[in-house]
């Protein structure tokens, strides 16, 4: 069995950015968003044993031919940007772009992109093609809980969190407590989490609600989504009775609720592609899938570190090294 490290590259590496402190200057803001992206891959790397390293990185998303709406407020919130704020933008996508070349072209790592899918897409598909392997998504991405299961954790390098079937861990392997309550902080079932999701819509990527308003817990005389989630399996009552609900938008059109999150699954469950775009992206995978062999990996990496003044991750670049350095094993008996 071999353990894989699924990097969500982009996610890592722009979350990181906003994190940082906004007193820093751009430079400095850089290299803390470099650090906490390789350093989370390698605090990850240990606490998992893992055994290779996969960045995947975006395209030109499929989502957004199938539904208009998706991400379309992103566009708006990019021409807003002063400025400053845009030449700061460029600064980073132009970095992001040399660490990505730098893990191609100078690592042993899989660097996986497919034209026409997202990061999200290439993850979930590496995970279907090795189920009997042990997978650790890099990301703080809260859509990849719903792939957690006895196989798959999730690795927030923002948090210092490993999220588990079993419950949330931080780094030394102990549980995390809930601030509030002082218990153990457990994930939701992520069944659940996918189906409230898809009735709730996901505002960061604008996707709207198949039901707007609904409540959780229904009342004596109204279906909540609780009831409905836990009568999803034989389809009776509870589920029809919300499903079949219609609900009128603020342009006067009629949406069926069931319509809209069917939509939605199409959109938000990271299982769900098209069959078409799901043999696309194996068959693109396939391709760029190779076993690279680049030599003197950790001499090119200390080059690298002091293009961009990383210090702290230079001192101990043996440790990063090794995972760089660790090529992908095509002959491994779980890959199909």
């Amino acid at each position: 069995m071999t353990t894989y490290l699924l990097v969500d590259t982009a996610n890592t590496f722009f979350r990181a950015r906003h994190v940082a402190h906004r007193g820093m200057d751009s430079w400095t803001r850089l290299g803390f968003a470099m650090h906490v992206t390789m350093a989370a891959v390698n605090k990850a790397w240990r606490i998992a044993g893992a055994d290779h390293v996969v960045f995947a990185l975006e395209g030109r998303s499929w989502r957004k031919d199938y539904y208009k709406p998706y991400k379309a407020n992103r566009k708006v919130a990019r021409e807003a940007l002063t400025e400053q704020q845009q030449e700061e933008d460029q600064l980073f996508w132009d970095t992001y772009d040399d660490l990505t070349t730098f893990l191609k072209e100078q690592s042993n790592c899989s660097v996986l992109r497919c034209d026409i899918a997202e990061a999200d897409d290439i993850i979930a598909r590496w995970i279907h093609k090795h189920k009997d392997d042990e997978h650790v998504i890099v990301s703080s991405d809260t859509d990849f809980v719903q792939l957690v299961s006895d196989n798959v954790k999730q690795y927030n390098g923002i948090q210092n969190h490993m999220i588990t079937i079993d419950g949330i861990f931080d780094d030394y392997g102990k549980r995390v407590k809930d601030k509030k309550t002082g218990e153990d902080k457990e994930i939701p079932n992520p069944a659940w989490l996918l189906f409230e999701k898809c009735m709730r819509g996901d505002a960061t990527d604008n996707v709207f609600s198949a039901y707007p308003g609904v409540r959780k817990k229904g009342t004596k005389n109204k279906v909540g989504l609780l009831e409905a989630f836990d009568d999803r399996g034989s389809k009776g009552y509870n589920w029809n009775n919300m499903m079949l609900q219609r609900w009128t938008d603020h342009n006067g059109e009629e949406h069926r609720v069931l319509d809209d999150y069917n939509r939605n699954v199409t959109l938000v469950d990271l299982t769900a592609q098209p069959s078409e775009l799901k043999e696309y992206i194996d068959n693109t995978m396939t391709d760029q899938l190779v076993c690279k062999n680049n030599p003197m990996v950790g001499a090119k990496f200390l080059k690298f570190c002091g293009k961009y003044e990383l210090k702290r991750i230079a001192e101990e670049a043996t440790k990063y090294a090794e995972w760089l350095q660790r090529g992908y094993d095509v002959q491994s008996p779980t890959h199909s």
